[in-house]
């Protein structure tokens, strides 16, 4: 369980990471350059959580196999645009919640097979 758990997080992990992806970028496009406190602070932010991310996925695949736990990775798809809506305003054709039932769909299917 500890395990699932912390796959999870890493999917969260990651999803958080893309939003402060985006952040640096919108920084970066005010500032001009990747020095600028604000722009450096974000972007570095966004690389130590990736690298602390990879480092507990890395455990959990000591933990679990691959084929097993990568699936929850797909959620990524569903969470990183739901946060890009409710951080950036970005909007959605109704083929995008087709998409994201479908890809949940798999991803339970998946995880029970």
């Amino acid at each position: 369980m500890l395990v699932q758990i912390i796959a999870f997080l890493c999917v969260l992990g990651m999803t958080a990471g893309q939003i402060l992806f985006k952040l640096s970028a919108n920084s970066l496009n005010q500032s001009n350059s990747f020095f600028a406190p604000k722009t450096a602070s974000i972007l570095f932010a966004a690389l130590a959580l990736y690298g602390i991310t990879t480092i507990a996925w890395v455990w959990v695949l000591q933990k679990i196999e691959l084929g097993r736990v990568y699936p929850l990775m797909a959620l990524a798809f569903v969470l990183v645009p739901l946060g890009s809506h409710f951080m950036f305003g970005e909007r959605f054709q109704p083929q995008y919640f087709i998409g994201v039932t479908l890809i949940m769909v798999g991803i339970v299917i998946a995880v029970r097979a």
